[in-house]
Formats: C-alpha cells, structure tokens, sequence
C-alpha cells in the first residue's frame, strides 16, 4: 500500500513538473511571437506548433489569447522587477539600475520586440493590454517622479525643468531609443546603446 501511494504521489509531482515546464515554454514561445508579429496578427495555433502540443493541449493551460498575453506581460514583469530590485538591494540609485535593466533587456532583443510592437498596439482601447500599458506608464512615470523630486530637493534637478517633465521626458527617451535600437539590428557596428544613451539623458537634465 505504501509503495502505491508513493508511485501515485510522484507521477502526480512529474506531472506537475512537466505541466509547469511546458507552460514555461509556452509563455517564451508567445513572447517571441507576440514580439515578431504583433498580438493581432499572432495565433494560438502558431504559439502551440512551436512548442510542438496541439491547440486543444494549449488551451488547457491557457483558457484564451486574451489569458496568454496577461501571462506574458506578468512574466515580463517579473523578470524586470527581479534584475532591478536586486540592483536596488545592492545599493544603486533608481536611475542606474535603471539604465542597467535596459541594458540587460539589450541581451534579449525578444523582450524589447514584444514591449515595442505591444505598446503600440494598445493604443488602442479596444486592445486587450490597454488598461496593462495605461497602468505601466502611471507606475513608471510616478517612481520617476518621486525620484526627480529628490533630486529636485537636493538641489541637483537642472533649473527651469520640473520633476514630472523630466520623468516624461525619461520614459520617451527609453521607449524611442528601443525603436531606433530594433530599426538597427541589421547594421550592429552603429546599433544604438540604449543604456549609454539613457545614462547621457539623466547627465543631461542633472547638476551632479
């Protein structure tokens, strides 16, 4: 009896593993192809034939492509939030660990693909990840704010520039030099680097 219940019980945990292990790929395949070819023009079928199940098998981990790209978006999130709380943690100010996350994100072109492209899809409101970037773009731009604030206090704010122009301004300079970034992946020797650039943008709006 007890060794039925031991087989029972490790067929469940394989089971589990390898549930966990094909919803992992299934998430990396839908960021790379979401990234590719846009939400729109993406297909369950295509995100399932390049993990090699069916669509019906697809389906049991994600109910809708609606419930695949609210998982993709989160575990995008997670991976940035890990790398920068970690900086954070270490001591860095906001702003170079910010500017390290985009550097590290330089190493995958796929996570920046699926940022731009999904973006700018979700301008309209319609698009499923509309209210997702809405709120993005609030968080980021507050923890920017409270920052340049700071920096205002401490007298190291560049006059005649308030805080929250300078957190627009920093959130326009991230998103566009991922554009110009994408646009040159064909030419690498003058591909763009998106951290030095951002770097020379915080040089830019402070005293010190």
């Amino acid at each position: 009896m007890t060794t039925e219940v031991t087989t029972a019980s490790s067929a469940r945990a394989g089971g589990y593993a390898k549930g966990r292990a094909t919803r992992e790929e299934i998430l990396d395949a839908a960021m790379q192809l979401f990234g590719e070819v846009g939400y729109h023009t993406a297909s369950l079928r295509e995100v399932a034939s390049r993990v090699g199940i069916s669509h019906p098998g697809l389906l049991h981990h994600f109910s809708s492509k609606a419930v695949l790209l609210a998982a993709v978006l989160e575990r995008r999130d997670e991976i940035d939030e890990v790398a920068f709380e970690a900086d954070v943690a270490a001591g860095r100010d906001y702003f170079d660990a910010l500017a390290r996350l985009i550097d590290r994100n330089a190493a995958r072109p796929g996570i920046v693909e699926l940022y731009a492209t999904l973006s700018a899809e979700a301008t309209s409101p319609d698009h499923p990840a509309h209210a997702y970037f809405q709120d993005r773009y609030r968080r980021v731009i507050a923890m920017s704010v409270t920052e340049f604030e700071r920096f205002h206090d401490e007298g190291r704010l560049r006059p005649g520039i308030d805080p929250l122009t300078a957190a627009r301004l920093t959130v326009a300079v991230m998103d566009g030099m991922q554009i110009q970034w994408l646009l040159a992946a064909d030419t690498p020797d003058t591909r763009p680097d998106m951290a030095a650039a951002l770097r020379a943008h915080f040089a830019a709006l402070l005293t010190s």
